[in-house]
Parts: C-alpha cells; structure tokens; sequence
C-alpha cells in the first residue's frame, strides 16, 4: 500500500513538473507575442500615417515613402496605386493628413501581428475645373496586418474593418 501511494506520488510530481515546465515554455512564447505586438503597433502607428498621408507636389516620394513599408501583394497594389493616384491629386491640389486617433492589437504571433487602428484625416483641395477651395474631414478604421521579414515589421495587407480599402482594393 505504502509502495503504491509512493508511485502514485511520484507519478503526480512528475506530471506536476512537466506541466510546469510545458507552461513555463508556453509564458515564454506568450511573452515573445506580446513584445511582437508592442513591436508592430508601433511602426503600425508609423506606417498608416505614411499610407494614408500625401501632398499633390511630393506625390512621388510620399508613394516611394508608403510602399516601402509595404510587402507581398498590398506593395503590388501600392505599385498599381502610385500609377493613378498622383495624376487626380494633381489635378485637384489635394493634400491629404493622417494622424492615428488610436491603435491596438487584436491578434499577435512572433512573425504576424494583426493591429486596429484609428485614424482622422483632413483632405483639402480644389474641385476639379474649379477654383473653389474643398476640405474633408474623415475618420478611418483600418486593420493592418504586420509580417516580420529580415527582422522588420512590414505591412502585407490593408483593409478596413468593413472591407478591403476601395483604392487600394484588388482589381
């Protein structure tokens, strides 16, 4: 009897210890996508002000600036993106300011990080073939999925939380 209650104790601190040490493992993986998150929040805080800002006569370089936070399809659509946008802000003197509202993450791995971001926008130009000055206020939610590559946080894709974002939706 006292042999049986020794095994089935040492059977249980066994079982103890390798759950211990299983959920020690897992803290520390769980503590890696916390810092991933805090990571990718904060270029996501960066980027979607670069993303979603231009002015009509540094066109180019706010394009070049955006898409290179940009990877796999979503700098595919920045490509495409680069190709019309320049031309109708130019035609309308637009300029267009971001400034991220608020930011948080909703899912986080060490290699993606899924992050909700609000932002307000202001957009001022001129109608097309008038000389009426125009102004927009507006206000973004945005989900921006973050891919750690070569040890940067990149964004891989862009969409609202209704949907994929109508200029730089698929075509």
């Amino acid at each position: 009897m006292r042999r049986t209650l020794a095994v089935l104790l040492a059977a249980a601190a066994a079982g103890l210890a390798a759950t211990a040490a299983w959920l020690y493992a897992d803290l520390g993986r769980l503590e890696g996508d916390v810092s991933a998150g805090r990571e990718a929040a904060t270029a996501a805080r960066s980027y979607a002000v670069d993303m979603l800002s231009y002015d009509y006569r540094t066109m180019d370089e706010d394009l070049a600036r955006a898409r290179s936070h940009t990877t796999g399809a979503l700098a595919a659509r920045y490509a495409r993106l680069a190709a019309t946008l320049p031309r109708l802000a130019r035609q309308r003197q637009e300029v267009r300011q971001a400034v991220v509202a608020g930011a948080a993450v909703e899912s986080a791995t060490s290699e993606e990080v899924r992050i909700l971001v609000f932002l307000n926008t202001v957009t001022s130009g001129r109608e097309t073939g008038q000389d009426r000055p125009t102004q927009e206020v507006g206000q973004n939610r945005l989900r921006l999925v973050m891919t750690r590559e070569n040890g940067r946080w990149l964004v891989s894709d862009l969409s609202t939380l209704l949907g994929d974002t109508p200029v730089l939706g698929a075509p």
